[in-house]
Protein backbone atom coordinates (compact mmCIF):
# COMPACT_ATOMS: atom_id res chain seq x y z
CA UNK A 1 0.00 0.00 0.00
CA UNK A 2 1.80 3.11 -1.21
CA UNK A 3 1.28 6.45 -2.92
CA UNK A 4 2.59 7.85 -6.17
CA UNK A 5 2.88 11.55 -6.97
CA UNK A 6 2.12 12.52 -10.57
CA UNK A 7 2.98 16.09 -11.60
CA UNK A 8 1.44 17.22 -14.88
CA UNK A 9 2.85 20.08 -16.95
CA UNK A 10 5.20 20.52 -19.87
CA UNK A 11 6.65 23.59 -18.14
CA UNK A 12 8.06 21.25 -15.46
CA UNK A 13 9.81 19.12 -18.06
CA UNK A 14 11.30 22.21 -19.70
CA UNK A 15 12.61 23.49 -16.39
CA UNK A 16 10.62 26.72 -16.60
CA UNK A 17 9.12 26.12 -13.16
CA UNK A 18 10.78 24.61 -10.07
CA UNK A 19 8.67 21.67 -8.91
CA UNK A 20 8.24 22.49 -5.22
CA UNK A 21 4.91 20.67 -5.07
CA UNK A 22 6.50 17.25 -5.09
CA UNK A 23 8.76 18.06 -2.14
CA UNK A 24 5.83 19.34 -0.09
CA UNK A 25 3.66 16.32 -0.89
CA UNK A 26 6.47 13.85 -0.17
CA UNK A 27 6.95 15.29 3.31
CA UNK A 28 3.21 15.36 3.94
CA UNK A 29 2.78 11.74 2.90
CA UNK A 30 5.60 10.77 5.25
CA UNK A 31 3.93 12.63 8.11
CA UNK A 32 0.88 10.43 7.57
CA UNK A 33 2.96 7.28 7.46
CA UNK A 34 2.15 6.75 3.78
CA UNK A 35 5.14 5.33 1.89
CA UNK A 36 5.67 6.39 -1.69
CA UNK A 37 8.15 4.86 -4.08
CA UNK A 38 7.61 6.75 -7.33
CA UNK A 39 7.33 10.35 -8.49
CA UNK A 40 6.40 10.97 -12.10
CA UNK A 41 6.49 14.18 -14.13
CA UNK A 42 4.60 14.10 -17.43
CA UNK A 43 3.86 16.78 -20.00
CA UNK A 44 0.48 18.01 -21.19
CA UNK A 45 -0.09 15.11 -23.54
CA UNK A 46 -3.13 12.84 -23.39
CA UNK A 47 -1.46 9.61 -24.51
CA UNK A 48 1.57 9.95 -22.22
CA UNK A 49 -0.55 10.95 -19.25
CA UNK A 50 -2.87 8.04 -19.93
CA UNK A 51 0.08 5.62 -19.89
CA UNK A 52 1.41 7.12 -16.68
CA UNK A 53 -1.95 6.68 -14.93
CA UNK A 54 -2.30 3.07 -16.10
CA UNK A 55 1.17 2.17 -14.83
CA UNK A 56 0.82 4.05 -11.54
CA UNK A 57 -2.58 2.54 -10.77
CA UNK A 58 -1.03 -0.93 -10.91
CA UNK A 59 1.74 -0.19 -8.39
CA UNK A 60 0.22 2.31 -5.95
CA UNK A 61 -3.00 2.56 -3.95
CA UNK A 62 -3.04 6.37 -3.77
CA UNK A 63 -2.38 8.57 -6.82
CA UNK A 64 -1.81 12.23 -6.02
CA UNK A 65 -1.91 14.57 -9.05
CA UNK A 66 -0.84 18.20 -9.34
CA UNK A 67 -1.44 20.35 -12.41
CA UNK A 68 -3.62 20.12 -15.47
CA UNK A 69 -6.88 21.32 -13.86
CA UNK A 70 -7.15 24.68 -15.61
CA UNK A 71 -9.65 25.82 -18.25
CA UNK A 72 -7.41 25.65 -21.32
CA UNK A 73 -7.21 22.83 -23.91
CA UNK A 74 -3.85 21.61 -22.60
CA UNK A 75 -5.28 21.03 -19.10
CA UNK A 76 -5.96 17.31 -19.48
CA UNK A 77 -5.75 15.70 -16.06
CA UNK A 78 -9.44 15.26 -15.21
CA UNK A 79 -10.61 14.11 -18.63
CA UNK A 80 -7.69 11.71 -18.98
CA UNK A 81 -8.47 10.15 -15.62
CA UNK A 82 -12.09 9.72 -16.67
CA UNK A 83 -11.12 8.01 -19.91
CA UNK A 84 -8.60 5.68 -18.28
CA UNK A 85 -11.29 4.41 -15.92
CA UNK A 86 -13.98 4.53 -18.62
CA UNK A 87 -16.22 6.86 -16.63
CA UNK A 88 -18.28 9.75 -18.07
CA UNK A 89 -17.72 13.33 -16.96
CA UNK A 90 -20.54 15.03 -15.08
CA UNK A 91 -20.99 18.79 -14.71
CA UNK A 92 -21.37 20.10 -11.15
CA UNK A 93 -23.53 23.28 -10.90
CA UNK A 94 -22.08 24.06 -7.46
CA UNK A 95 -18.60 24.34 -9.00
CA UNK A 96 -19.90 26.71 -11.68
CA UNK A 97 -21.46 28.90 -8.99
CA UNK A 98 -18.24 28.93 -7.01
CA UNK A 99 -16.16 29.92 -10.04
CA UNK A 100 -18.67 32.63 -11.03
CA UNK A 101 -18.65 34.14 -7.54
CA UNK A 102 -14.87 34.20 -7.32
CA UNK A 103 -14.50 35.84 -10.72
CA UNK A 104 -17.28 38.35 -9.96
CA UNK A 105 -15.43 39.38 -6.80
CA UNK A 106 -12.53 40.31 -9.10
CA UNK A 107 -14.82 42.24 -11.45
CA UNK A 108 -14.72 39.50 -14.07
CA UNK A 109 -17.27 37.24 -15.69
CA UNK A 110 -16.91 33.51 -16.18
CA UNK A 111 -15.81 32.47 -19.67
CA UNK A 112 -17.24 29.42 -21.38
CA UNK A 113 -14.01 27.50 -21.04
CA UNK A 114 -14.26 27.74 -17.23
CA UNK A 115 -17.17 25.29 -17.41
CA UNK A 116 -14.58 22.64 -18.15
CA UNK A 117 -13.40 22.94 -14.55
CA UNK A 118 -16.86 21.87 -13.32
CA UNK A 119 -16.57 18.47 -15.00
CA UNK A 120 -15.63 15.51 -12.80
CA UNK A 121 -15.87 11.76 -13.37
CA UNK A 122 -19.22 10.36 -12.32
CA UNK A 123 -19.06 9.33 -8.66
CA UNK A 124 -16.02 11.50 -7.83
CA UNK A 125 -16.18 13.85 -4.87
CA UNK A 126 -15.24 17.51 -5.06
CA UNK A 127 -12.00 18.65 -3.44
CA UNK A 128 -12.79 22.34 -2.76
CA UNK A 129 -10.34 25.05 -3.77
CA UNK A 130 -10.90 28.03 -1.43
CA UNK A 131 -8.33 30.19 -3.23
CA UNK A 132 -8.67 29.51 -6.96
CA UNK A 133 -11.09 28.42 -9.64
CA UNK A 134 -9.76 24.88 -10.15
CA UNK A 135 -11.28 22.34 -7.74
CA UNK A 136 -9.77 18.92 -7.37
CA UNK A 137 -11.37 15.54 -6.98
CA UNK A 138 -11.44 12.73 -4.43
CA UNK A 139 -12.31 9.44 -6.05
CA UNK A 140 -12.06 5.70 -5.66
CA UNK A 141 -12.59 4.37 -9.20
CA UNK A 142 -12.10 0.82 -7.92
CA UNK A 143 -11.45 -0.88 -4.57
CA UNK A 144 -8.07 -0.10 -3.00
CA UNK A 145 -7.32 2.80 -5.33
CA UNK A 146 -7.76 6.45 -4.35
CA UNK A 147 -7.20 9.40 -6.68
CA UNK A 148 -6.67 12.96 -5.43
CA UNK A 149 -6.09 15.89 -7.80
CA UNK A 150 -4.78 19.38 -7.11
CA UNK A 151 -4.05 22.44 -9.24
CA UNK A 152 -0.40 23.16 -9.91
CA UNK A 153 -0.37 26.50 -8.06
CA UNK A 154 1.57 25.69 -4.85
CA UNK A 155 -0.38 27.98 -2.51
CA UNK A 156 -3.70 26.55 -3.69
CA UNK A 157 -2.46 22.96 -3.55
CA UNK A 158 -1.09 23.30 -0.01
CA UNK A 159 -4.27 24.81 1.37
CA UNK A 160 -6.44 22.15 -0.28
CA UNK A 161 -4.19 19.43 1.08
CA UNK A 162 -4.28 20.72 4.64
CA UNK A 163 -7.94 21.68 4.77
CA UNK A 164 -9.50 18.67 3.03
CA UNK A 165 -7.15 15.95 1.77
CA UNK A 166 -5.51 15.14 5.11
CA UNK A 167 -8.81 14.58 6.92
CA UNK A 168 -10.07 12.53 3.97
CA UNK A 169 -7.04 10.24 4.03
CA UNK A 170 -7.32 9.82 7.78
CA UNK A 171 -10.97 8.87 7.36
CA UNK A 172 -9.77 6.11 5.03
CA UNK A 173 -7.55 4.68 7.75
CA UNK A 174 -4.28 6.43 6.89
CA UNK A 175 -2.31 8.52 9.37
CA UNK A 176 -2.17 5.98 12.20
CA UNK A 177 1.59 5.88 11.80
CA UNK A 178 4.13 8.48 10.78
CA UNK A 179 7.49 8.37 9.04
CA UNK A 180 9.87 10.67 10.91
CA UNK A 181 13.38 11.41 9.71
CA UNK A 182 16.52 13.05 11.01
CA UNK A 183 19.29 14.22 8.67
CA UNK A 184 22.92 14.12 9.81
CA UNK A 185 25.63 16.19 8.08
CA UNK A 186 29.32 15.35 7.61
CA UNK A 187 32.33 17.26 6.26
CA UNK A 188 35.81 16.15 5.31
CA UNK A 189 34.98 12.53 4.48
CA UNK A 190 33.87 10.92 1.23
CA UNK A 191 30.55 9.10 0.99
CA UNK A 192 32.32 5.81 0.23
CA UNK A 193 34.57 6.11 3.28
CA UNK A 194 31.72 7.05 5.59
CA UNK A 195 29.58 4.23 4.19
CA UNK A 196 32.36 1.72 4.85
CA UNK A 197 32.53 2.81 8.48
CA UNK A 198 28.78 2.64 8.94
CA UNK A 199 27.92 -0.35 6.71
CA UNK A 200 26.18 -2.32 9.45
CA UNK A 201 23.71 0.51 10.06
CA UNK A 202 22.41 0.25 6.50
CA UNK A 203 21.02 -3.21 7.28
CA UNK A 204 18.55 -1.86 9.86
CA UNK A 205 14.84 -2.06 9.00
CA UNK A 206 13.33 0.39 11.52
CA UNK A 207 14.88 2.88 11.73
CA UNK A 208 16.54 2.84 8.33
CA UNK A 209 19.81 4.61 7.52
CA UNK A 210 20.71 5.86 4.04
CA UNK A 211 23.63 8.02 2.76
CA UNK A 212 23.43 10.91 0.31
CA UNK A 213 26.06 13.07 -1.34
CA UNK A 214 25.56 16.82 -1.45
CA UNK A 215 27.91 19.54 -2.67
CA UNK A 216 30.74 19.81 -0.17
CA UNK A 217 29.36 17.29 2.32
CA UNK A 218 27.79 13.90 2.96
CA UNK A 219 24.35 13.39 4.51
CA UNK A 220 22.77 10.48 6.32
CA UNK A 221 19.02 10.15 6.69
CA UNK A 222 17.72 8.13 9.62
CA UNK A 223 14.00 7.33 9.31
CA UNK A 224 11.63 5.55 11.66
CA UNK A 225 8.02 4.49 11.14
CA UNK A 226 6.06 4.62 14.39
CA UNK A 227 2.79 5.77 15.91
CA UNK A 228 4.21 9.10 17.11
CA UNK A 229 7.14 11.46 16.77
CA UNK A 230 8.15 10.68 20.35
CA UNK A 231 8.43 6.97 19.58
CA UNK A 232 10.36 7.73 16.39
CA UNK A 233 12.89 9.89 18.22
CA UNK A 234 13.35 7.15 20.80
CA UNK A 235 14.34 4.77 17.99
CA UNK A 236 16.49 7.28 16.11
CA UNK A 237 18.43 8.84 18.99
CA UNK A 238 20.57 5.79 19.98
CA UNK A 239 21.54 5.24 16.33
CA UNK A 240 22.41 8.93 15.99
CA UNK A 241 24.72 8.83 18.99
CA UNK A 242 26.52 5.72 17.75
CA UNK A 243 27.06 7.26 14.31
CA UNK A 244 28.32 10.53 15.78
CA UNK A 245 30.83 8.64 17.92
CA UNK A 246 32.15 6.73 14.90
CA UNK A 247 32.31 9.82 12.68
CA UNK A 248 34.05 12.03 15.23
CA UNK A 249 34.96 15.49 13.93
CA UNK A 250 33.59 14.65 10.49
CA UNK A 251 30.07 15.03 11.89
CA UNK A 252 29.03 18.67 12.18
CA UNK A 253 25.26 18.90 12.68
CA UNK A 254 21.76 17.67 11.97
CA UNK A 255 18.38 18.73 10.59
CA UNK A 256 18.21 22.56 10.51
CA UNK A 257 21.91 23.04 11.30
CA UNK A 258 24.13 24.71 8.75
CA UNK A 259 27.91 24.77 8.88
CA UNK A 260 27.82 28.55 9.38
CA UNK A 261 25.35 28.19 12.25
CA UNK A 262 27.46 25.53 13.96
CA UNK A 263 30.65 27.59 13.64
CA UNK A 264 28.84 30.68 14.87
CA UNK A 265 27.56 28.88 17.94
CA UNK A 266 31.07 27.63 18.74
CA UNK A 267 32.51 31.15 18.46
CA UNK A 268 29.70 32.56 20.62
CA UNK A 269 30.16 29.88 23.27
CA UNK A 270 33.89 30.61 23.38
CA UNK A 271 33.30 34.37 23.48
CA UNK A 272 35.54 34.77 20.43
CA UNK A 273 35.39 36.59 17.10
CA UNK A 274 36.44 35.94 13.52
CA UNK A 275 37.38 37.94 10.43
CA UNK A 276 38.14 36.89 6.86
CA UNK A 277 40.61 37.80 4.13
CA UNK A 278 39.47 36.59 0.72
CA UNK A 279 40.99 36.59 -2.72
CA UNK A 280 39.43 34.11 -5.17
CA UNK A 281 36.18 33.75 -3.21
CA UNK A 282 35.50 37.49 -3.37
CA UNK A 283 33.44 37.63 -0.16
CA UNK A 284 31.86 34.17 -0.32
CA UNK A 285 33.16 33.14 3.10
CA UNK A 286 31.94 36.34 4.68
CA UNK A 287 28.55 35.79 3.05
CA UNK A 288 28.34 32.33 4.63
CA UNK A 289 28.99 33.78 8.07
CA UNK A 290 26.29 36.40 7.66
CA UNK A 291 23.54 33.96 6.61
CA UNK A 292 23.04 33.44 10.35
CA UNK A 293 20.92 36.03 12.17
CA UNK A 294 22.92 37.69 14.94
CA UNK A 295 26.26 36.77 13.38
CA UNK A 296 27.54 40.28 14.18
CA UNK A 297 28.08 38.94 17.70
CA UNK A 298 31.13 37.03 16.50
CA UNK A 299 31.80 37.91 12.85
CA UNK A 300 33.49 41.31 12.66
CA UNK A 301 34.08 41.69 8.94
CA UNK A 302 36.50 40.99 6.16
CA UNK A 303 38.86 42.28 3.50
CA UNK A 304 38.51 41.25 -0.14
CA UNK A 305 42.11 41.37 -1.32
CA UNK A 306 41.82 40.41 -4.96
CA UNK A 307 44.77 42.41 -6.27
CA UNK A 308 48.21 41.79 -4.83
CA UNK A 309 48.66 45.43 -3.86
CA UNK A 310 45.65 45.16 -1.55
CA UNK A 311 47.22 42.11 0.06
CA UNK A 312 50.35 44.18 0.67
CA UNK A 313 48.73 47.43 1.76
CA UNK A 314 45.85 46.17 3.92
CA UNK A 315 46.97 42.73 5.07
CA UNK A 316 50.72 43.22 5.39
CA UNK A 317 51.65 40.43 2.97
CA UNK A 318 55.36 40.53 2.15
CA UNK A 319 55.90 41.67 -1.44
CA UNK A 320 58.96 39.43 -1.82
CA UNK A 321 56.92 36.38 -0.82
CA UNK A 322 54.34 37.34 -3.43
CA UNK A 323 57.04 37.58 -6.07
CA UNK A 324 58.77 34.35 -5.10
CA UNK A 325 55.82 32.10 -4.17
CA UNK A 326 52.91 33.77 -5.90
CA UNK A 327 49.58 34.86 -4.48
CA UNK A 328 48.32 31.28 -4.45
CA UNK A 329 50.71 29.83 -1.91
CA UNK A 330 50.96 28.59 1.64
CA UNK A 331 53.00 31.53 2.86
CA UNK A 332 50.65 34.14 1.43
CA UNK A 333 47.59 32.39 2.86
CA UNK A 334 49.22 32.43 6.29
CA UNK A 335 50.14 36.11 6.08
CA UNK A 336 46.63 37.03 4.89
CA UNK A 337 44.98 35.29 7.84
CA UNK A 338 47.33 36.86 10.36
CA UNK A 339 47.01 40.24 8.68
CA UNK A 340 43.21 40.36 8.85
CA UNK A 341 43.22 39.08 12.43
CA UNK A 342 45.51 41.95 13.47
CA UNK A 343 43.85 44.55 11.25
CA UNK A 344 40.33 43.87 12.57
CA UNK A 345 41.35 42.83 16.06
CA UNK A 346 39.65 39.43 16.11
CA UNK A 347 40.36 36.17 17.90
CA UNK A 348 40.60 34.27 14.63
CA UNK A 349 41.59 35.20 11.09
CA UNK A 350 40.72 33.02 8.10
CA UNK A 351 42.03 33.53 4.58
CA UNK A 352 41.45 32.05 1.14
CA UNK A 353 43.63 32.40 -1.93
CA UNK A 354 43.36 30.20 -5.00
CA UNK A 355 42.68 29.71 -8.70
CA UNK A 356 38.95 29.45 -9.41
CA UNK A 357 39.32 29.35 -13.18
CA UNK A 358 38.34 28.72 -15.80
CA UNK A 359 41.65 30.15 -17.03
CA UNK A 360 44.88 31.17 -15.32
CA UNK A 361 45.85 27.66 -14.23
CA UNK A 362 49.27 26.14 -14.91
CA UNK A 363 50.73 22.68 -14.60
CA UNK A 364 52.25 23.60 -11.24
CA UNK A 365 49.25 25.58 -10.04
CA UNK A 366 46.17 24.17 -11.78
CA UNK A 367 42.62 25.46 -11.67
CA UNK A 368 41.05 24.37 -8.39
CA UNK A 369 44.20 24.83 -6.30
CA UNK A 370 43.30 26.75 -3.14
CA UNK A 371 45.12 27.57 0.09
CA UNK A 372 43.27 28.35 3.32
CA UNK A 373 45.08 30.17 6.09
CA UNK A 374 44.09 30.22 9.75
CA UNK A 375 45.47 32.47 12.47
CA UNK A 376 44.22 31.27 15.86
CA UNK A 377 43.44 32.94 19.15
CA UNK A 378 46.99 32.26 20.37
CA UNK A 379 48.63 33.98 17.41
CA UNK A 380 49.66 30.70 15.78
CA UNK A 381 49.30 30.46 12.02
CA UNK A 382 48.70 27.49 9.77
CA UNK A 383 47.52 26.79 6.24
CA UNK A 384 46.22 23.85 4.30
CA UNK A 385 46.00 22.99 0.65
CA UNK A 386 42.83 22.08 -1.27
CA UNK A 387 42.71 20.72 -4.80
CA UNK A 388 39.18 20.83 -6.16
CA UNK A 389 40.19 20.19 -9.74
CA UNK A 390 39.15 21.70 -13.04
CA UNK A 391 36.14 19.37 -13.23
CA UNK A 392 34.29 21.98 -11.18
CA UNK A 393 33.17 25.32 -12.56
CA UNK A 394 34.27 28.65 -11.13
CA UNK A 395 31.28 29.14 -8.83
CA UNK A 396 31.57 25.62 -7.43
CA UNK A 397 35.27 26.03 -6.68
CA UNK A 398 34.57 29.31 -4.91
CA UNK A 399 31.78 27.70 -2.87
CA UNK A 400 33.87 24.66 -1.93
CA UNK A 401 36.77 26.91 -0.93
CA UNK A 402 34.57 28.94 1.43
CA UNK A 403 33.02 25.79 2.84
CA UNK A 404 36.42 24.20 3.44
CA UNK A 405 37.66 27.30 5.26
CA UNK A 406 34.57 27.40 7.46
CA UNK A 407 34.98 23.73 8.32
CA UNK A 408 38.65 24.20 9.17
CA UNK A 409 37.67 26.82 11.70
CA UNK A 410 34.99 24.50 13.14
CA UNK A 411 37.50 21.71 13.71
CA UNK A 412 39.99 24.01 15.41
CA UNK A 413 37.32 25.48 17.67
CA UNK A 414 36.25 21.99 18.72
CA UNK A 415 39.82 20.91 19.38
CA UNK A 416 40.43 24.04 21.44
CA UNK A 417 37.41 23.24 23.57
Amino acid sequence: MSAEIICVGTELLLGDILNTNVQFLAKELASLGIPHFYQTVVGDNFTRLQNVIKIASQRASILVFTGGLGPTPDDLTTETIAQVFETPLVEHPEIIRDISQKLAAQGRTMADNNRKQALLPKGAGILPNPSGTAPGLLWQPRPNLTLITFPGVPSEMKRMWRETAVSYLKSQGWGKEIIYSRMLYFRGIRESDLSAKLAHFFELSNPTVAPYTSLGEVRLRISAKTRSKTEAIALIEPITQKIKKIAGLDYYGSDDDTLALVVGNLLRQAGETASVAESCTGGGLGAMFTTVPGSSDYFIGGIIAYKNQVKIDLLGVNSKDLEQSGAVSEVVAQQMSLGVKKRLGTSWGISITGIAGPGEGTEIKPVGLVYVGLADNQGRVESFKCQFGAIHDRDTIRFLSSYAALDRLRRRLLLNN
